[in-house]
């Protein structure tokens, strides 16, 4: 679509740092059949935002990058769901220990949230 900066090479690292610590929440579950269940729920959903958005960096269109905006933030708050639920149960002890990958979701939520209002608005 159009050059990007730093922030967004920055973003992307985030983006794939992020996924590796679901990566390994995914590997923390219990290997039962609600922890196979939800890991792999969580693999998909929290994976996906940094290709997502490598596509989206790519865009064909304002139109295209929009959606592909759009459909990394769904994939992030699934993901938050599916970290809370682990919480609420739980299945990782001791339960502070998502505290900080609940607050990077929380994080990147927000700064996809900002991104599609932005670029929404300049539509």
């Amino acid at each position: 679509m159009n050059e990007k900066g730093p922030q967004d090479f920055d973003l992307q690292d985030r983006l794939i740092d992020f996924a590796v610590r679901v990566m390994n929440v995914v590997e923390a579950l219990p290997n039962s059949r609600i922890g196979n269940h939800i890991g792999g729920q969580l693999s998909r959903s929290g994976t996906s935002p940094a290709p997502n958005y490598g596509e989206a960096r790519s865009a064909e269109s304002r139109k295209d990058f929009l959606h592909k905006m759009k459909i990394s933030l769904k994939e992030l708050r699934e993901t938050h769901v599916w970290l809370l639920m682990i919480q609420r149960k739980p299945l990782i002890e001791p339960q502070e220990k998502l505290a900080p990958i609940i607050s990077e979701c929380n994080e990147l939520i927000s700064i996809f949230v900002a991104s599609v209002k932005t670029t929404e608005k300049n539509k």
